[in-house]
Protein backbone atom coordinates (compact mmCIF):
# COMPACT_ATOMS: atom_id res chain seq x y z
CA UNK A 1 0.00 0.00 0.00
CA UNK A 2 0.98 3.46 -0.65
CA UNK A 3 0.02 7.36 -0.02
CA UNK A 4 0.30 9.72 -2.02
CA UNK A 5 -0.47 13.74 -1.30
CA UNK A 6 -3.12 15.20 -3.86
CA UNK A 7 -4.08 19.04 -3.57
CA UNK A 8 -7.25 19.91 -5.77
CA UNK A 9 -6.13 23.17 -6.83
CA UNK A 10 -7.47 26.92 -6.68
CA UNK A 11 -9.33 26.12 -10.03
CA UNK A 12 -10.37 23.25 -9.47
CA UNK A 13 -12.24 24.14 -5.98
CA UNK A 14 -13.27 27.77 -8.48
CA UNK A 15 -15.26 25.58 -10.74
CA UNK A 16 -16.68 23.28 -8.25
CA UNK A 17 -15.21 20.37 -9.75
CA UNK A 18 -14.52 18.89 -6.34
CA UNK A 19 -16.82 16.26 -6.21
CA UNK A 20 -15.76 15.08 -9.91
CA UNK A 21 -12.50 14.60 -8.98
CA UNK A 22 -12.42 12.99 -5.69
CA UNK A 23 -15.16 10.48 -7.28
CA UNK A 24 -12.82 8.99 -9.80
CA UNK A 25 -10.64 8.39 -6.95
CA UNK A 26 -13.33 6.69 -5.06
CA UNK A 27 -14.15 4.83 -7.82
CA UNK A 28 -10.29 3.46 -8.92
CA UNK A 29 -10.83 2.11 -5.61
CA UNK A 30 -8.28 4.56 -3.56
CA UNK A 31 -8.74 4.92 -0.10
CA UNK A 32 -9.04 8.70 1.04
CA UNK A 33 -7.69 8.53 4.85
CA UNK A 34 -7.06 12.76 5.25
CA UNK A 35 -9.09 15.51 3.50
CA UNK A 36 -9.53 19.59 4.25
CA UNK A 37 -10.13 22.60 2.93
CA UNK A 38 -7.03 24.93 3.57
CA UNK A 39 -5.66 28.11 1.96
CA UNK A 40 -2.30 27.78 1.21
CA UNK A 41 -0.14 31.09 2.69
CA UNK A 42 2.81 32.21 0.31
CA UNK A 43 5.33 30.62 3.37
CA UNK A 44 3.70 26.64 2.80
CA UNK A 45 3.82 27.36 -1.19
CA UNK A 46 7.67 28.03 -0.41
CA UNK A 47 7.99 24.91 1.14
CA UNK A 48 5.74 22.65 -1.03
CA UNK A 49 7.30 24.21 -4.40
CA UNK A 50 11.31 24.75 -2.67
CA UNK A 51 12.68 23.34 -5.92
CA UNK A 52 10.99 26.05 -8.12
CA UNK A 53 11.45 29.08 -5.82
CA UNK A 54 14.18 30.60 -7.62
CA UNK A 55 13.20 29.96 -10.82
CA UNK A 56 11.68 32.50 -13.33
CA UNK A 57 8.03 31.50 -13.31
CA UNK A 58 7.72 30.91 -9.26
CA UNK A 59 5.88 33.86 -8.53
CA UNK A 60 3.53 33.84 -11.03
CA UNK A 61 3.13 29.89 -9.62
CA UNK A 62 2.65 31.03 -5.84
CA UNK A 63 0.23 33.55 -6.61
CA UNK A 64 -1.70 31.29 -8.55
CA UNK A 65 -1.92 28.47 -5.43
CA UNK A 66 -2.36 31.43 -2.74
CA UNK A 67 -5.25 32.70 -4.94
CA UNK A 68 -8.06 30.54 -3.57
CA UNK A 69 -8.69 27.50 -1.47
CA UNK A 70 -7.17 23.95 -2.11
CA UNK A 71 -8.46 20.75 -0.96
CA UNK A 72 -6.04 18.81 0.52
CA UNK A 73 -6.23 14.75 0.04
CA UNK A 74 -3.95 11.71 0.99
CA UNK A 75 -4.74 8.57 -1.03
CA UNK A 76 -4.16 4.98 0.28
CA UNK A 77 -4.02 2.59 -2.49
CA UNK A 78 -1.78 0.14 -4.07
CA UNK A 79 0.93 1.56 -6.13
CA UNK A 80 -1.68 5.11 -5.44
CA UNK A 81 1.71 7.38 -6.82
CA UNK A 82 1.32 5.73 -10.04
CA UNK A 83 -2.35 5.57 -10.18
CA UNK A 84 -3.10 9.01 -9.52
CA UNK A 85 -0.51 10.43 -11.91
CA UNK A 86 -1.82 8.35 -14.69
CA UNK A 87 -5.60 9.09 -13.60
CA UNK A 88 -4.49 13.27 -13.72
CA UNK A 89 -2.86 13.02 -17.37
CA UNK A 90 -0.02 15.14 -19.00
CA UNK A 91 0.73 18.10 -16.73
CA UNK A 92 -0.58 20.62 -19.29
CA UNK A 93 -4.63 20.10 -19.99
CA UNK A 94 -3.76 20.51 -23.47
CA UNK A 95 -1.54 17.54 -24.17
CA UNK A 96 -3.37 15.16 -21.15
CA UNK A 97 -5.42 12.21 -22.86
CA UNK A 98 -9.09 12.63 -23.14
CA UNK A 99 -10.38 10.24 -20.09
CA UNK A 100 -7.68 11.62 -17.70
CA UNK A 101 -8.46 14.24 -14.82
CA UNK A 102 -6.67 16.88 -16.65
CA UNK A 103 -7.60 15.60 -20.40
CA UNK A 104 -11.32 16.03 -19.19
CA UNK A 105 -11.39 19.46 -17.40
CA UNK A 106 -8.46 21.42 -17.77
CA UNK A 107 -6.85 23.58 -21.63
CA UNK A 108 -3.72 25.26 -19.49
CA UNK A 109 -0.63 24.00 -18.34
CA UNK A 110 -0.80 25.99 -15.33
CA UNK A 111 -4.79 25.81 -14.16
CA UNK A 112 -4.39 22.18 -13.96
CA UNK A 113 -6.94 21.45 -11.60
CA UNK A 114 -4.33 18.74 -9.16
CA UNK A 115 -1.28 18.10 -8.00
CA UNK A 116 -0.08 14.83 -7.32
CA UNK A 117 3.31 13.74 -5.15
CA UNK A 118 5.71 12.21 -7.87
CA UNK A 119 7.57 9.55 -5.87
CA UNK A 120 7.31 8.09 -2.42
CA UNK A 121 10.04 10.58 -1.05
CA UNK A 122 8.37 13.63 -2.63
CA UNK A 123 4.93 11.86 -1.32
CA UNK A 124 6.16 11.28 2.54
CA UNK A 125 7.36 15.41 2.56
CA UNK A 126 4.32 16.88 0.88
CA UNK A 127 2.03 14.61 3.54
CA UNK A 128 4.00 16.13 6.27
CA UNK A 129 3.69 19.62 5.22
CA UNK A 130 -0.17 19.31 4.71
CA UNK A 131 -1.05 17.06 7.73
CA UNK A 132 -0.34 16.25 11.29
CA UNK A 133 0.08 12.27 12.17
CA UNK A 134 -3.10 12.85 14.25
CA UNK A 135 -4.98 14.22 11.17
CA UNK A 136 -4.84 10.74 9.20
CA UNK A 137 -7.29 8.34 9.82
CA UNK A 138 -6.35 4.79 8.49
CA UNK A 139 -9.25 2.42 7.60
CA UNK A 140 -10.06 -0.16 5.78
CA UNK A 141 -13.49 0.30 3.62
CA UNK A 142 -16.13 -2.67 3.99
CA UNK A 143 -15.80 -2.50 0.57
CA UNK A 144 -12.43 -3.74 -0.28
CA UNK A 145 -12.24 -7.18 -0.60
CA UNK A 146 -14.46 -6.24 -3.56
CA UNK A 147 -11.80 -4.22 -5.07
CA UNK A 148 -8.75 -6.57 -4.82
CA UNK A 149 -7.22 -9.56 -3.69
CA UNK A 150 -5.92 -10.41 -0.17
CA UNK A 151 -2.98 -11.26 -1.89
CA UNK A 152 -2.24 -7.65 -3.30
Amino acid sequence: MQRTLVLLKPDCVERRLIGRVINRFEDKGLNIIAMKLIRITPDLAKQHYAEHVSKPFYPGLESFITAAPVVAIVLEGLEAIQVVRDMLGATSGLKASPGTIRGDFSSSRQMNLVHASDGEEASKREIDLYFKPEEILEHTPVLTPWMRADDE
